[in-house]
């Protein structure tokens, strides 16, 4: 039997406002909690509001650590893909946010920190340390990340260019990617509208991808953009 040993929680010393923002938070015991009932309850919301439909719940590995990507349409798009998460890992899962969206303003960084489980990653200065922390999470722990490659969701719903900031992630590692499409979520609230519709959603979840061999440079990610961005676009064409 290995020695027990006690770990200092990773944003340890950092004061309340600065853990909400934090890419070392650790959810705790309160955070868990209002996780875990933030999911049932968002999970009951889109049941019966937009009536989700998953096909492909098989390719999702049966633990973490793991990345989900998908088309960006919609404020939808992060609690959708949550959704198809088995409850019971709810609180491994950490939707990757636009920081100046969801961690400028105190209210809405209480709500993505403690009821979405968001990490910041902000858009217009992104830093490379922030990346290699977040890789490092990843790839140390055993955690689920949601990302929107395309950056932000698309105003017309159309599937734009993928960036490199995945590959930044799991280029060189193990770590499956697992392409999804949302359909359906850009008409039940896209980015023009405040209020969603009571409309159908449907996710397809198609077979992980690994990058192992390719390297963590440049030329590495964008070809990783590239192969996650054909994947997910052979998703939104595939029949229902």
């Amino acid at each position: 039997m290995k020695p027990w040993k006690f770990d200092t929680a990773t944003d340890f010393g950092l004061s309340p406002r600065a853990r909400l923002s934090s890419l070392r938070r650790e959810a705790g015991l309160f955070g868990g909690a209002v996780h875990l009932a933030w999911s049932i309850l968002s999970r009951a919301y889109l049941k019966a509001a937009h009536r989700v439909r998953v096909v492909g719940r098989e390719h999702l590995p049966k633990s973490a650590p793991y990345v989900l990507i998908a088309n960006h349409t919609s404020h939808l798009d992060a609690i959708v893909l949550s959704s198809c998460v088995p409850l019971g890992q709810c609180n491994r899962i950490f939707p990757i946010a636009a920081g100046d969206t969801f961690f400028d303003n105190l209210p809405i960084s209480i709500f993505a920190a403690l009821a979405l489980n968001a990490l910041p990653l902000w858009r217009r200065k992104v830093r490379v340390a922030e990346l290699v922390e977040l890789r490092a999470r990843l790839v140390a722990g055993q955690s689920i990340y949601i990302l929107f490659p395309e950056g932000t969701r698309a105003r017309d719903g159309v599937l734009a260019p993928f960036k490199p900031g995945l590959g930044r992630l799991v280029a060189g590692t193990a770590i499956p990617v697992i392409p999804c499409h949302i359909d359906g979520a850009f008409e039940a609230l896209s980015p023009q509208r405040r209020f969603p519709r009571l409309s159908a959603i449907m996710v397809r979840i198609g077979a992980p991808l690994s990058f192992i061999d390719l390297p963590d440079e440049k030329m590495g990610w964008l070809e990783i953009a590239a192969k996650a961005e054909r994947a997910v676009r052979a998703l939104a064409s595939h029949p229902s």
